[in-house]
């Protein structure tokens, strides 16, 4: 499976895109620039980032690795196991794990995970084949002087005779200027009248409609009898979590298959990471959660997890 392929066409699609139990790529738009030392510029773009604290899954990767290879979503989501697991050994062993055209992966002497992105790769759609070039200085002393010296050799002479020769011409521009002056005075107050005009007609437009609707009556025959709904509410502080998903369709899709099953799934709404987390079933006690939460890993979701969370009234 070339997974390094599907994440490479998330990365220019969203910001965000979740390796589940391993970390997450972050893009960041990054505006066009200039190098001043090689004289480079370069077209606006996104980077690319590692992230270790996210791993939970949010399906994403999952719902497009399916969709691609027509297979499963838990087959999908087993074969992204294997992969990850696959690169931690890799990593473990000493190796540098290179993914194609997004970054390498390689522990520092502290055993800690670093990322190098790949510097050669924009991810922004917008900026789809615009690529880096180089541009020398512009030399423009070179162009200043050649212009002084071309002044030197041609100079510019004016008479007075020829500035005498016409002198109506001076009279003929004062009087186009005055007429001028004169038209556009004319032509602003002609304006102004109409803005009065229109201004005073749009208040008694305003007025008329204000009065009609004041005096008008609304009668509504044969009322809907009024419907009262009891909705069970989530009690609890310990939450059984069924996932996270950043699209919120994703999240509407698994509680339809969580009702299907027989729980009562609610929405959480989204966490600081902006993902929509949906839950199993909310409980006051510890030990209930977590017995409830041992059976759902050992019978359905074994990336089912527990979130302690007051719940706002």
């Amino acid at each position: 499976m070339q997974l390094s392929t599907y994440i490479k066409d998330l990365l220019y699609r969203y910001e965000c895109v979740i390796i589940p139990g391993f970390g997450a790529f972050l893009t960041q738009y990054q505006s066009a620039r200039i190098d001043e030392n090689s004289q480079t510029f370069y077209p606006p773009g996104k980077i690319v980032s590692f992230n270790r604290q996210l791993q939970t899954n949010d399906g994403i990767l999952a719902n497009y690795v399916a969709s691609v290879e027509g297979s499963t979503y838990e087959a999908a989501l087993q074969n992204i196991r294997n992969f990850t697991g696959k690169i931690s050994l890799r990593l473990s062993e000493g190796e540098t794990v290179r993914l194609a055209s997004i970054g390498d992966f390689y522990l520092n002497s502290e055993k800690s995970l670093q990322f190098d992105p790949a510097i050669t790769e924009n991810f922004s759609a917008s900026s789809f084949g615009l690529t880096s070039f180089a541009s020398p200085k512009i030399q423009r002393e070179i162009y200043k002087e050649a212009i002084e010296t071309l002044e030197e050799k041609v100079p510019v002479l004016f008479t007075p005779e020829k500035r005498n020769a016409t002198p109506y011409l001076k009279y003929a521009a004062i009087g186009l200027i005055a007429l001028a002056v004169t038209g556009f005075g004319g032509l602003k107050l002609y304006e102004g009248q109409v803005q009065k005009h229109n201004f005073a007609e749009k208040q008694k437009a305003n007025s008329l409609v204000e009065h009609q609707i004041e005096e008008a009556t609304f009668v509504i025959e044969n009322p809907l009898p009024a419907v009262n709904l009891t909705i069970a509410k989530q009690k609890g502080k310990y939450h059984i979590v069924a996932g996270a998903f950043r699209i919120e369709e994703n999240a509407a899709k698994k509680m339809r298959q969580l009702r299907e099953k027989g729980y009562r799934p609610m929405l959480l709404g989204q966490n600081r990471y902006g993902l929509h987390q949906v839950i199993y079933n909310s409980y006051e006690n510890r030990l209930e959660a977590l017995q409830n939460l041992r059976n759902i890993k050992q019978t359905e979701n074994p990336d089912a997890w527990l979130l302690v969370k007051e719940l706002s009234e």
